[in-house]
């Protein structure tokens, strides 16, 4: 039975270039072969997102655990996602 495709979450805002830079990263690591769910949240729709997370963006979750904020770690995601792929 094939493992449930891990959840990245990427809570972001509009004209936000560090939030590019992180959707770039993504999608590179998914380009390269790590397959993954990408959902992305708009924190200005949601004020409780908002007041926890403007400061903080990019805030690149995995699976529920918060992996990097205020820019993508993506060596350290791309490891994180090949050890539950094991």
């Amino acid at each position: 039975m094939p493992s449930a495709l891990s959840v990245v979450v990427l809570y972001g805002r509009p004209d936000c270039h560090l939030c590019d830079e992180a959707r770039a990263a993504l999608e590179r690591l998914r380009a390269d072969g790590l397959e993954f769910e990408l959902r992305e949240v708009d924190i200005e729709a949601d004020e409780e997102l908002h007041g926890r997370f403007l400061e903080r963006i990019p805030v690149i979750e995995l699976d529920g655990e918060i992996v990097s904020e205020l820019f993508a770690d993506a060596e350290g995601l791309r490891a994180r996602l090949d050890t539950l792929s094991a």
